[in-house]
Order: C-alpha cells, then structure tokens, then sequence
C-alpha cells in the first residue's frame, strides 16, 4: 500500500519538466499570442493541448521503458506529427495560429522525451524557442485577412477604391491595406471581398464564419 502511494523519482522528474514546459508555453500562449489576437478559444485549446500532449508522451516512453522496449525519438516525433497535423472540423485554423499550435506541441513532446538531458539544457531550448517567437511578432509586421460579404457593391470598382477602403474603415473599425473582390451577385446586391488588415489591430476577428461553397469564391 505504501509503495502505491509513493512517488517515484520519475515521476518527481516529470512534474518539474513539466512546470518548465507549462510555464514556458503560457509564456508563449499568454503573452505573445493572445496579447495581440485575443483569441479566448484558441488559449483554451493551445493550453490544455500541451498539458495533454506533454502527459501522454512522457507515460508512453515511460511505459516503454517498464516494459524494456528500446525508446527513440521516433516515438516523440511520431506523435509529435500526430498532433502537429489535427485539424479541427469546425472552422479552418489559420496559419498563424497553426503555427502556435506547432511550437506548443514541439516545446510539449521535447520536455517529455528529454529524461536524459540536463535541466539547465531544456531551459536553454525552450528559452530560444520565447526568443525566436518574440523576435519575429516583434520586428514583423503582422498583416490579417478576412473575408466580407460586402452590400454596397457600387464601391467595388476600380475608380471607387478609395471609397471602398474608407467605408470598410469605418464599418469595421480596422486599418484596411488591401481589398480584393471575388465573385459578385448581382441578384442579392452581394460582394465577396477579402481585406488585408494591420494584425496589430486586434479590435478585429480574423476568423469569419461563412460557409464552404462562399469560401470558395476566391
């Protein structure tokens, strides 16, 4: 009874990689992703994504090492591609936040599988992985799209394009860089139009929900 109630060297070893994993990948969901989207249902599923991902890789390789299987790190890289590559049925993820999905399960799978490397190490790693993101939000400038079913279909002609970008402005309260018209329906008085946006803006959604054969007009 005793020995099941204790805990094993192991296991203390994981739970400080994975305080240094979590922390690290709030960092990066809290911080540098959500401070400029502000995407409440994306920090959701980026963070309990690493909590369950660090978890699952860690007791597979553990598991593996009980049993003598011979661990490699073709184990963490096949469910790092596993994961990597989810896509949700609901609304197309965009690149940006595919690509934060991507770091969260990179940084989960390798504080998982780095038993035999030292703490000071993963800290490095995962210090350079904060630095690189942080580099790149800070010194790029972020440009979103979205798609609009516009009305005001006079406005989408060339000569008119200063008052499109104007109206677009103030409708939709972002800085409007570019406008690109797709298919027009003449019946309901109905544009599509695809706006380039400063990301930094985040009054914004860059998410629209509109149905597959709309998404389909460009």
């Amino acid at each position: 009874m005793e020995e099941m109630l204790a805990f094993s060297k192991d296991f203390l070893e994981m739970m400080v990689r994975f305080v240094v994993c979590l922390v690290f990948n709030w960092f990066i969901i809290d911080r540098l992703y959500y401070k400029k989207s502000r995407r409440r249902d994306f920090y959701f599923t980026f963070m309990l994504t690493s909590v369950a991902i660090f978890f699952l890789v860690f007791y597979m390789i553990f598991g593996l090492d009980d049993l003598g299987g011979k661990t490699s790190m073709g184990i963490g890289i096949g469910l790092f591609g596993i994961f990597s590559i989810m896509r949700y049925r609901t609304d197309t993820m965009p690149a940006r936040e595919m690509t934060y999905l991507f770091v969260v399960v990179s940084l989960s799978v390798v504080n998982a599988i780095s038993s035999r490397v030292s703490l000071a190490e993963i800290l490095v790693t995962n210090l350079i992985v904060v630095l690189a993101i942080w580099i790149c939000e800070k010194h790029l400038k972020a440009k979103s799209r979205k798609l609009v079913q516009y009305d005001r279909i006079e406005l989408i002609v060339p000569e008119r394009r200063e008052e499109l970008i104007a109206d677009l402005e103030k409708r939709l309260g972002i800085k409007v860089l570019e406008v690109e018209v797709g298919s027009v329906d003449m019946l309901r008085d109905m544009a599509m139009l695809r706006v380039t946006y400063d990301g930094d803006n985040t009054s914004a959604n860059s998410i629209l929900k509109l149905r597959r054969e709309e998404l389909s007009q460009f």
